[in-house]
């Protein structure tokens, strides 16, 4: 691919379905390499918004409207960033040769909803995964916890299409499943009245493998794997996540071998954000997301090239490095208070803490458990690393 000049007719274009923070990233990686960008999501002035060459607030779940804007803008390439799209367009603009979907208008329809990806991982490449299975009422939801050889109890539900742990709740008690599928509605990015209930994994901890599939120099795609991700969820939403992530010899080349699959089979180029659960030297895949992740961030503080670079390079066809430069660790910072139009306070003690940085991400709007910002930070070791982030973002108050 040629890279011409933004905002003239030898422009490469890319436009971002999706402009959070993690899109915001990609933006800023993509405009360094001299690409126009055209950012897209569902409300003014998201992050990527205010960074991007051209920004469209739409309903990405209109197929209609969608088709309409991809027909006006013309990028070269659509990178989706969120689960709410209408991915049956892209599917048919593809098709059609109208733009080229990263890393392809399959691997997005599938990941994008997590029957789809579960099926794929379980029955089709018969990867270890948690049991699991789907209800389209609450009736079905009690059939399959409760049922005679049914998934039982402590499990995990959580809607088919959502994001950082949107609606996701383990449930331990029967009297919670009510409240449980009731949250999975709310908290999904498109209520589609069907839920995936997994069986609880009592595992050691959880990581992110965050995989790339780049052009080498024989121009062929090659995978490329960064280390280990270590990270914290509560209710199924990151808090904390640190790099590199110490793993058993064996967990690690199975972690590798796992996303090799799964990441061949989806194909195209990119980065993916493959999550597993491990316990000694068992490993069992849980989700993927075809671009970067949110635990990744802390490749900000720790890589040489961070994941939204490494992202970047990879669907314009070019080398990507994947080394580790030293251990750190990411804390999010919440927004703690319901308004628009926040201030922060704290951001110079907290640059203060050593080895750190900080990233506000500028959402025009605040939510007590919304993630504004991040703190990242360096370390001599994860430990360090890790108590370095947390004690940072615990500096910085947002304010009505």
């Amino acid at each position: 691919m040629h890279i011409g000049t933004p905002l003239s007719p030898s422009a490469t274009r890319v436009m971002l379905l999706g402009a959070g923070e993690l899109g915001k990233e990609v933006i800023i990686a993509l405009q360094r390499l001299g690409v126009e960008v055209t950012a897209v999501d569902r409300y003014d002035g998201a992050p990527g918004h205010q960074v991007a060459h051209h920004a469209h607030t739409i309903n990405m779940g209109d197929g209609n409207v969608l088709a309409r804007l991809i027909d006006s803008e013309k990028p070269h390439l659509v990178v989706p960033e969120i689960e709410a799209i209408a991915t049956e367009t892209l599917l048919q603009l593809e098709a059609a040769g109208i733009c080229t979907v990263i890393p392809s208008a399959r691997a997005a329809n599938l990941t994008m909803n997590r029957e789809g990806i579960r099926r794929l991982a379980a029955e089709e490449l018969k990867l270890p995964t948690s049991r699991y299975a789907f209800a389209d009422s609450l009736k079905a939801l009690r059939q399959i916890v409760e049922g005679e050889g049914g998934i039982g109890l402590p499990c995990v539900i959580k809607p088919v299409m959502s994001s950082s742990g949107k609606g996701q709740s383990r449930v331990d008690s029967a009297e919670d499943l009510a409240g449980a599928w009731h949250y999975a509605a709310s908290g999904g990015r498109v209520d589609k009245g069907r839920v995936i209930v997994e069986g609880f994994i009592d595992f050691d901890y959880e990581i992110t493998l965050l995989t790339v599939r780049a052009r080498g120099a024989d121009g062929r795609i090659e995978t490329h794997f960064c280390e280990p991700i270590g990270h914290v969820q509560v209710k199924g939403d990151y808090v904390e996540s640190w790099q590199p992530q110490a793993m058993s010899p064996v967990a690690l080349a199975e972690a590798r071998r796992i996303a090799g699959l799964v990441t061949g089979n989806l194909g195209g180029l990119g980065l993916f954000g493959v999550e597993f659960f491990i316990r000694g030297d068992q490993v069992w895949f849980s989700e993927v997301s075809p671009r970067p992740h949110d635990t990744g961030m802390v490749t900000m503080a720790t890589q040489r090239q961070s994941e939204f670079e490494l992202h970047a390079r990879a669907i314009l066809g070019l080398p990507v490095d994947v080394s580790l430069r030293n251990a750190g660790a990411s804390a999010v910072i919440y927004g703690g208070v319901e308004a628009a139009g926040i201030r922060f306070e704290g951001v110079e003690s907290a640059l203060q803490v050593p080895g750190t940085d900080i990233r506000l991400f500028g959402k025009p709007e605040s939510f007590q458990r919304r993630r504004m910002g991040v703190a990242l930070a360096e370390g001599k070791d994860t430990d360090e690393a890790r108590t370095r982030a947390k004690e940072a973002a615990r500096r910085v108050h947002p304010l009505k």
